[in-house]
């Protein structure tokens, strides 16, 4: 007997997840949406967030103003290449809003999962999924079970359950080898930056004096938090050949300790432990659709392999799974009209990131050696236009009608080149 039944039900309260349930909760569906843990919880991020993902909350219904609690950042600041770091304001685009974000993960997923129940989804925490629950005759889901052995009943499944996703691996779906994968760690400080109007990023890590030092492999971040506190963390490839062999931790360290002594990046001011975090990229799980069961965000492997970002292309997903869901539904779940609208969903992602992504894969290669990262800051980072067009390409922000020259070169680029 099912503890409850829906209309369709979402594994995992992530941003992705909560996105997935507010959506199809405000298309008219019941939805559960079931967490393992209770919120608010701990999530290992670097806190900071582009445009695009303001994008993203705005168009859920999200309050992003200051007065709703968010920090507000206006661009970039870039080190690496030289002694002085190089700012960039975010573009000034119709299809983006111009600034970005901070807000602690801990707050920010507790918001969104708050801001789903407001929708109308019903969340369940503490519900943690581990396998699928299949029709024999079909091989579709049917439903969820967790590890207490609670059943979950619904026809269609939004897998929103992260980089390891069990719901996932329940039905085959492995990860696949030929994606890049990061792996991310951070941690926060006591320090006087914390009122930064920039996010800050560290494109080389010198293991003593830049330039004068070993390049160590990865970059790193600094975003302050507005609160006293900053998250500093430090991302690295896995097609950089120090990728299994480096102690990331000892990394942060090294490199820290070679930052201005008044910006506090000593242990004395470290708030908790350095933690760590997969980054799943360019859709390293697929089909994303199958059987009746969804990926979303990290279970689908949906970071950008140029940024890490991940929540905007988490909470774009889920918008994406969450019409061709009501689709489906209005079709009647099972009838060939309605598995069309279901594959659809695979169709949009691969038209809207494909190609994007496919360039991220090659992005990736390439700078996974240190050396050739340090030819691009050294003779990239003075050359103030040839950097807004990086910023661009890198943050996945241009405008898709009527944009400028960059932005047409990168919609072109991203058009011609085979889906990831």
């Amino acid at each position: 007997m099912p503890k409850a039944e829906a209309d369709v039900i979402v594994v995992g309260a992530g941003p992705g997840g909560s996105a997935a349930a507010a959506n199809l909760a405000r298309r008219g569906l019941g939805v559960l949406l079931l967490e393992k843990s209770h919120f608010p919880r701990e999530k290992v991020c670097g806190d900071g967030f582009t445009p695009r993902t303001t994008r993203a909350l705005v168009r859920l219904g999200i309050d992003t103003s200051e007065k709703a609690g968010w920090l507000h950042n206006k661009g970039l600041r870039v080190y690496g290449g030289r002694v002085e770091p190089f700012q960039l304001d975010w573009p000034k685009l119709a299809d983006f809003p111009s600034y970005g974000l901070v807000r602690k993960r801990a707050d920010f997923d507790d918001l969104m999962a708050r801001h789903a129940v407001g929708c109308g989804a019903e969340l369940v925490q503490g519900a943690n999924v581990t396998e699928a629950v299949l029709d024999d005759r079909t091989g579709r889901i049917v439903g969820v079970r967790t590890r207490d052995g609670d059943e979950y009943r619904a026809p269609l499944v939004v897998a929103a359950d992260g980089n390891s996703s069990r719901l996932s691996v329940s039905m085959g779906l492995n990860k696949r080898s030929d994606r890049p994968m990061g792996v991310a760690y951070r941690t926060y400080y006591r320090s006087p930056r914390s009122n930064d109007d920039y996010l800050e990023s560290w494109l080389e890590l010198w293991d003593g004096k830049p330039r004068e030092s070993t390049l160590m492999p990865g970059y790193g971040w600094i975003f302050g938090m507005g609160d006293g506190t900053c998250n500093v963390g430090l991302g690295v490839l896995n097609t950089s050949r120090s990728f299994q062999k480096t102690d990331y931790r000892e990394l942060m360290k090294r490199w820290l300790a070679n930052t201005p002594e008044e910006w506090g990046f000593r242990e004395e001011n470290r708030l908790g432990k350095i933690q760590g975090a997969a980054l799943p990229m360019a859709f390293n799980r697929q089909p994303v659709y199958g059987r009746g069961l969804l990926l979303v965000g990290d279970s689908g492997g949906m970071v950008n392999p140029f940024n890490g970002e991940g929540i905007a292309y988490a909470m774009e997903s889920a918008e994406l799974a969450a019409d061709a869901i009501a689709q489906a539904h209005a079709r009647g779940v099972g009838t060939e009209s309605a598995e069309r609208a279901l594959h659809g969903y695979r169709t949009q992602l691969k038209a809207r990131l494909g190609g994007y992504y496919r360039l991220g894969t090659i992005f990736v290669k390439l700078i996974g050696d240190p050396r050739v990262m340090h030819l691009c800051t050294t003779y990239g980072l003075p050359r103030k236009t040839l950097m807004r067009f990086v910023m661009k390409l890198l943050a996945n922000l241009t405008d898709s009608h009527d944009g400028d020259a960059m932005d047409r070169v990168i919609n072109a680029l991203c058009r011609v080149a085979p889906a990831a």
